[in-house]
């Protein structure tokens, strides 16, 4: 075969989350250790068939987590933090979740963004003298697990080079160097066990070869994979790079043993022709045609022309097709959509359409374009159809973004006059208390949206019943003494999911799932044309809450970068001008929320950080264009109306200046997996104006202690100053349950009276 049919990994969640529901009911109790696996299984056994039945050859294993692969990976090497008493010997499935979500008594590991995408992976702890062993045979197993089905499959593991860079050194400076002396002879036991095992082909994931690497990491490179070649003995290695082009290590990646390289070509489609004229004839090309991240149906003629090309320029030699990268990042199947119009269904591909697609470009490489002319051919119509259609392109719109100008993008005063304004109105205490603004999506919740969404119950009835939500979230928030309050958030389903179904150019799924971390999971909504508001989307409930209160009611918004990132965006026009369209929508919203008296306002932006792109140089570029779209959104607003922005785990240190630019009135971050780390960077830049460091962790259902939410008031005093610190948690609260939502607040309220009670001493 001049072509093989390939993928590099398979969702893991299940087209109905049966895995999300299923880890869920384990934690609560409700099903067993061996239910759980016994539906793992099974849900890696359909996948594998499934991949098998729409033709697809090289077929991963060991692409299926429980919660996250990086977490997989650090329990399989033995990178175990003390903390949580591991003895050395195979790890439980309680210490794995406790490592995932801390427990009562220890807390969790840091989360942070899978390179630019919105999938959360778990970080990497380790200290000095870090040893490793061999703790867990999970891609073995797998393997096993596969083959008895018959099924001859590719293992995966995250290679040790981008594991290492992955994770942090908790007590002291970090040396790649030793790492990987103690580090690879795990790896080499992985690999003889599954060549020992019939592995043909293992795959290695080494993402980090699309960044900027100082030299020491490359130079890392050829002596680690020298040994896993002889490790691997007769099977072998094929190297997997994703979300950006190699750039400069190209060359010192064609000089190492492994047998296949795959490289995205849908990030990063110029280095084709360095990539052709630069690989080795002892080396298969793996190329990534098929867009893993994104829900468009591929244009087959352009990709097939790509393949071709390549195929021209090394006659005879194998070439293998495959997504750009894991489709964990998409949707499992299109064939569940039965609600959505034939059109714009015919625009789209989810995981297994790709896997068809694969295949169908696999087989026009191997018996011609006559062999799949049917399929080619219905791919040119909805193409086609969809560059064609009059739903996408608004004149009225793109002249709006083409008239926006540099008076739009500035505030009206500088923030320390802004400040004078705000505290006089509001009448804020030292240290004022707030959330970030969801609150607990209970069972009730979801069932009455499920039966207002199925008609089972009227509109009216609805309301009431967010009515009576708010109401009580309310009553709670000041019985318990928060300073600003927030409605809840009850009446939406995700935080971008609930703005797609209201602004024009977006259409939404129903079963469209993709996982974020562990068992959350989310359905992005889908940015098909142009965008615009047709009316305002949540003044009414924001209005209501604010009635019921003399306290000040955040607004809630989430921001027109974070939009664009968390959801499934047109790639026929620049990213820039689709968030531009979706600040000025979010512009008209802040300016009716500050019309309907509401003074302080919240427009989340936790993906900024994950937006930027993978090189430095594209830096720059990026971030005017993403702060201009913020303060499109906030800078329409008077001076005494108080503009709050929040983020999630991020490395702050490389762009705290372009945070400055947002200019917000108030920033919150997590900040309390890293014990307060991150405000460092704030403190160092001198940042002026106002910051929520998170004081607990909500991804954990441990409740802290007043005791410990009061260390991280005094960490954080120890570098910022009193009047520019906030007390919140670290994100919202809708995954948790209201038990522990009501304690953890009410400790964090206690402890914030009792720092600032010692502050006013």
């Amino acid at each position: 075969m001049m072509a093989i049919s390939a993928n590099l990994g398979f969702p893991r969640i299940g087209v109905k989350r049966e895995l999300k529901h299923a880890i869920e009911q384990y934690w609560t109790g409700i099903i067993s250790e061996q239910e759980l696996k016994r539906t793992a299984a099974e849900l890696r056994q359909k996948h594998w068939k499934l991949q098998r039945d729409h033709g697809i050859l090289h077929i991963p294993s060991n692409d299926f987590s429980l919660y996250d692969h990086v977490l997989d990976t650090a329990v399989m090497v033995g990178a175990v933090p003390p903390r949580y008493g591991w003895q050395g010997e195979t790890v439980s499935l309680s210490t794995y979740f406790a490592m995932a979500r801390g427990t009562s008594d220890v807390t969790a590991m840091e989360l942070t963004k899978w390179f630019d995408t919105n999938y959360h992976y778990i970080v990497p702890e380790f200290h000095a003298g870090q040893t490793f062993c061999l703790a867990s045979a999970k891609p073995i197993d797998e393997f096993k697990e596969a083959l008895a089905l018959g099924i001859l499959t590719r293992p995966v593991i995250l290679g040790p080079v981008s594991f290492l860079m992955l994770g942090k050194s908790v007590d002291g400076p970090f040396s790649l160097g030793q790492s990987l002396s103690r580090i690879l002879p795990v790896y080499e036991s992985v690999i003889s066990l599954l060549a020992g095992a019939g592995a043909e082909w293992i795959q290695i994931d080494e993402p980090v070869l699309t960044l900027d690497l100082s030299q020491e990491v490359m130079d890392a490179f050829p002596d680690v994979y020298a040994r896993l070649h002889r490790a691997a003995a007769s099977a072998r290695i094929c190297l997997a790079t994703y979300f950006n082009s190699l750039g400069d290590a190209l060359s010192m990646v064609c000089r190492l043993p492994v047998q296949a390289l795959h490289v995205d070509l849908v990030r990063a489609p110029e280095q084709i022709d360095q990539l052709l004229h630069s690989v080795p004839e002892t080396m298969c090309l793996s190329l990534g045609i098929i867009d893993g991240r994104n829900i468009w149906r591929t244009d087959l003629d352009i990709a097939l022309a790509m393949l071709e090309r390549a195929k021209d320029i090394l006659p005879g030699r194998q070439i293998m097709v495959a997504p750009s990268c894991s489709l964990i990042h998409c949707p499992v199947d299109l064939a569940e959509e039965n609600k959505m119009d034939d059109e714009t269904k015919g625009w789209l591909a989810f995981a297994t359409q790709k896997l068809d697609e694969i295949s169908v470009l696999t087989k026009a490489l191997n018996d011609g374009h006559e062999a799949v002319k049917e399929a080619l051919l219905e791919s040119s119509r909805r193409v086609q159809s969809r560059r064609q259609s009059p739903r996408i392109h608004q004149p009225a719109i793109q002249s709006r973004v083409a008239s926006v100008d540099d008076s739009m993008l500035r505030r009206k005063s500088a923030y320390s006059a802004r400040r004078e304004l705000q505290y006089s109105f509001l009448r804020l205490p030292a240290l004022p208390t707030t959330t970030i603004g969801s609150f607990p999506q209970t069972a009730e919740v979801r069932t009455m949206r499920a039966a207002a969404r199925k008609r089972e119950i009227t509109g009216e009835q609805y309301r009431v019943f967010l009515k009576k939500t708010i109401s009580e979230a309310i009553r709670f928030q000041e019985e318990i003494g928060l300073d600003v309050l927030v409605h809840g958030e009850t009446e939406r389903n995700d935080m971008v999911e609930y703005f797609g179904e209201q602004l024009n150019g977006f259409m939404s799924t129903q079963n469209g799932w993709v996982q974020s971390y562990g068992t959350r999971c989310v359905k992005p909504p889908i940015i098909f044309g142009d965008v615009s508001r047709s009316s305002a989307m949540t003044v009414d409930w924001i209005s209501y809450a604010q009635s019921l209160t003399n306290k000040p009611v955040k607004g809630m918004l989430t921001g027109p970068v974070t939009i664009l990132q968390w959801s499934f965006v047109r790639d026929d026009k620049p990213r820039q001008d689709i968030a531009f369209q979706l600040a000025l929508a979010l512009r008209d919203e802040v300016e009716d929320l500050e019309a309907a008296g509401i003074k302080v306002i919240q427009i989340d932006e936790p993906a900024l950080r994950e937006g930027l792109p993978l090189r430095r140089k594209q830096w720059p570029a990026y971030l005017e264009w993403a702060v201009n779209a913020f303060k499109l959104v906030s800078s329409g607003v008077r001076d005494d109306t108080q503009i709050h922005t929040h983020m999630c785990y991020s490395n702050f240190n490389d762009i705290i200046d372009s945070i400055a630019a947002l200019d917000a009135d108030v920033i919150s971050i997590e900040a309390s997996r890293s014990n307060m780390e991150l405000l460092q960077v704030f403190a160092q830049f001198q940042y002026p104006n106002e910051i929520g460091p998170g004081v607990y962790d909500i991804h954990s259902p441990r409740v802290p202690s007043v005791e410990e939410i009061s260390s991280h008031l005094h960490n954080a005093l120890a570098v910022l100053n009193s009047g520019q610190i906030w007390v919140n948690p670290d994100c919202g609260l809708k995954t948790r349950g209201w038990p522990e939502v009501r304690k953890s607040l009410k400790n964090m309220v206690a402890a914030a009276r009792s720092v600032r009670s010692a502050l006013l001493k």
